[in-house]
């Protein structure tokens, strides 16, 4: 009984030791909303902070915007009070207050339009980008072709319940996917998002500040350049139909040499060979 308890002990160890080192290998889980949770999402990309610092500019601007206004009704509330004005005032035009509500807005929706279409036009086109990901939605899957680097297609669909518990237990419920999208970290990659079919999705990764509609019969540029390595999430936030909320986006960012190693086994399975090697293979038969 005392050997049984021995080795029960060592064993479990053993099986601490190998989840410790398990885990110290696997990349991290980020990108995934918490409880409580009321701000953006960490920035992953240089969109992203830029998403992040023109929300903290606007939420200045509402805020003092809000103040101003209350300061004005407590004090029209004190000023105009029946005990004060019995008789009231027959007041109906001011020329200096009409144009200070007109001029005012007017300047200050403008220092919000110029940093918000330098936004716009900076996560619109990608600047010298590596590759080009093509992100396809489907009824309700997606897809995502890389025609640069051999034109291969991964499909990505959600993993059922039973399959996520033993698969990926770390990954929350209804993020999991069978194949992510993979990418290499500390690179620019353009994304062109189309849609199969007849309905629109929304491919939408919050972290990487980029929410593309994706829509049948036409491309909608993007470009993501993604830091940290990792399992990054998001999900479909177009509504799309019957399966909507089981359209989860998986990416996960690994380091150069892992993404060339996982491009060449995905060229491998899709038959794709190298012009290089064909070459080198019919080059005695030439002769």
């Amino acid at each position: 009984m005392i050997g049984k308890r021995v080795l029960g002990f060592l064993g479990g160890l053993a099986s601490a030791a190998l989840g410790v080192v398990g885990s110290a290998q696997a990349q991290p889980i980020v990108g995934i909303p918490h409880d409580w949770q009321l701000n953006f999402p960490p920035a992953f990309t240089p969109v992203m902070e830029k998403v992040e610092s023109l929300n903290n500019l606007l939420l200045v601007i509402i805020t003092l915007i809000c103040i101003f206004v209350l300061v004005l009704l407590l004090y029209a509330m004190w000023r105009f009070h029946a005990s004060r004005n019995p008789v009231a005032t027959t007041t109906t035009h001011n020329t200096v207050l009409e144009i200070a509500w007109t001029v005012i807005p007017i300047l200050i929706l403008v220092v919000i339009a110029i940093p918000s279409f330098r936004l716009l036009y900076y996560g619109d086109k990608a600047v010298d980008p590596a590759f080009t990901i093509k992100v396809t939605g489907n009824q309700w899957y997606w897809t995502y072709n890389y025609p640069d680097l051999g034109d291969f297609t991964v499909e990505s669909r959600i993993l059922p319940e039973a399959d996520r518990v033993k698969q990926k237990p770390n990954v929350p419920r209804l993020l999991a996917v069978d194949e992510e999208m993979v990418i290499p970290k500390g690179t620019t990659i353009r994304i062109i998002g189309t849609a199969a079919g007849n309905s629109m999705h929304g491919w939408t990764v919050p972290g990487f500040g980029i929410k593309k509609t994706v829509i049948p019969g036409r491309l909608n540029e993007g470009w993501i350049n993604v830091t940290n390595e990792g399992y990054y999430f998001g999900q479909c936030s177009q509504i799309c139909g019957d399966n909507h909320t089981y359209m989860p986006i998986g990416v996960r960012v690994v380091s150069k040499d892992v993404f060339d190693q996982w491009v060449a086994q995905k060229k491998k399975a899709a038959g794709l060979v190298p012009a290089t090697d064909v070459a080198s293979v019919t080059a005695p038969a030439n002769r």
